[in-house]
């Protein structure tokens, strides 16, 4: 049964880190864009994607912590 909870972790981390995963390289690109387009926001643009980044990046740490429990 343990063997089945140390599975269950790593599944649980490997599905949990694909979809921040996918956005943050999302957002990055997106950022990149829009600065290329304007350069002169990009301080603005850099603030609200970072903070974007870092919503994402929580959902990975969520699963982090449940893999960690099981």
């Amino acid at each position: 049964m343990e063997s089945l909870s140390g599975l269950a972790g790593a599944i649980a981390i490997g599905l949990g880190a694909i979809g921040p995963g996918i956005g943050i390289g999302l957002i990055g690109g997106k950022m990149m864009e829009a600065i290329g387009r304007n350069p002169d926001a990009s301080s603005k643009i850099q603030t609200a994607g970072l903070l974007a980044m870092a919503f994402a990046e929580a959902i990975a740490i969520y699963a982090l912590v449940i893999a960690f429990i099981k």
